[in-house]
């Protein structure tokens, strides 16, 4: 089967129309170097916010929508095949190859990825959810091992530091289980935001925690302070909306490809851990320079979780010129290779860095044909296109974009 979709990718490319809306695929060619490759350009998948499942609604800076990884893996795997992101993030792939029932290896250099990804692999039900956190004690006098007074109320803050010392020492005496995996994801979730959903004072949105000082100044400008947050409550809240369409074939699904997951918080270029030509297909976006400050957005969630967040910002540093950053993706794409089974493919996603100037789809694509694999098709997601010469420098948000490109290799 997955043959003949290799076979019939232009077929399947060209005639694809969204949602019945008779929109016919565009195409053209694209020469990158000695190389002509077919481009393909279409609204592909939807550009609404909430038309995926709401197991995704985990934030997280810089993440692709889940109908990206779901055009792939829909169209280009099996059930059972394994699905692999080497930049995982929030873990968007991965939990979209446990939705439709395929085997899901996931890896990020920040161990706050499988924190947010793992736990939605192991769904638990509400129920379970709300008797574990009656079991959680907490202590009114707690107290935390630094200043957050300008994000907390203090009764709230005793409430969090009551939850974090039951985590930990679940961990350290290895009694950590789903259920206690899961409350960790949602109150990582939950520990700032602009709305009374969250246990913070309003603050900047729950991807991007702002620095003490700069919250001193947010408090001082918007005349607040911070007002009691339950957060067992809000908890469960938020458990009940991450939950609220899951089907029970998807959470089904998802047990299962919890099974057989991998988490690895290991170097792309380095994957011992996943055997050779194992992988069907990876879909991935990799960090694109130094345009996300990710170790600095995470500081007050590395906190939470008891993890040196000086360490992450080490492990997470960007290159910054391309051709540093061009290595770093050659070496990753050299390991993609090796693990990649013959006729698998790799979805590999690229943005507009720096306001369209940088086009890193000129880089990946011999990258890429260097490591052995073939270039296939580049995969243009767009919902608005006058002109088909913008394709490469879409001039819409100011920065960031409202298309997706992706470089579509195959290993022959």
């Amino acid at each position: 089967m997955m043959e003949t979709a290799g076979a019939n990718l232009e077929k399947m490319l060209s005639d694809f129309k969204f949602e019945g809306r008779g929109k016919r695929t565009q195409k053209q060619a694209v020469d990158i170097g000695t190389q002509h490759i077919p481009a393909y350009i279409n609204e592909f998948w939807t550009a609404k916010q909430r038309q995926a499942s709401s197991i995704h609604e985990i934030s997280y800076r810089a993440c692709f929508k889940p109908q990206l990884p779901r055009f792939f893996i829909e169209r280009l795997t099996g059930p059972g095949d394994v699905v692999y992101d080497p930049f995982g993030g929030r873990g968007t792939t991965a939990v979209e190859a446990g939705l439709l029932g395929r085997k899901a290896i996931s890896n990020d250099v920040n161990p706050l990825s499988e924190t947010l990804t793992r736990p939605r692999l192991e769904v638990p039900s509400l129920k379970d959810i709300a008797a574990r956190l009656d079991e959680v004690k907490f202590d009114a006098c707690a107290k935390a091992d630094r200043d957050l007074s300008m994000f907390y109320h203090p009764a709230t803050l005793a409430e969090m530091v009551s939850l974090r010392e039951y985590l930990c020492e679940r961990k350290a005496k290895d009694l950590e289980d789903a259920l206690d995996r899961w409350i960790r994801m949602v109150a990582t979730n939950r520990l700032t935001g602009h709305s009374p959903g969250f246990f913070s004072v309003y603050t900047l949105p729950p991807n991007q925690a702002t620095s003490p000082k700069s919250q001193v100044k947010i408090n001082k400008a918007r005349e607040q302070e911070p007002e009691y947050r339950d957060v067992k409550k809000l908890i469960l809240r938020k458990s009940k909306s991450l939950l609220r369409t899951l089907t029970g074939t998807e959470g089904r699904n998802l047990r299962e490809s919890a099974k057989t997951a991998m988490f690895l918080t290991e170097d792309s270029r380095h994957t011992s851990a996943i055997k050779s030509n194992s992988v069907r297909l990876t879909v991935t976006s990799p960090p694109f320079l130094d345009i996300v400050q990710y170790s600095q957005d995470n500081w007050l969630r590395c906190w939470f979780n008891g993890i040196d967040d000086g360490v992450v910002s080490k492990r997470m540093t960007m290159s910054r010129t391309i051709d540093d950053w061009a290595q770093v993706m050659g070496q990753t794409f050299k390991e993609l290779y090796r693990i990649t089974r013959p006729g698998g493919w790799v979805a590999f996603e690229v943005g507009e860095v720096r306001k369209g100037k940088i086009r890193l789809e000129e880089s990946v694509v011999p990258i890429g044909m260097n490591a052995g694999f073939g270039c296939e098709a580049i995969v243009i997601n767009s919902q608005k296109f006058t002109k088909t010469s913008n394709i490469w420098g879409v001039d819409n948000n100011e920065c960031g974009t409202n298309t997706n490109r992706i470089v579509l290799m195959r290993k022959r």
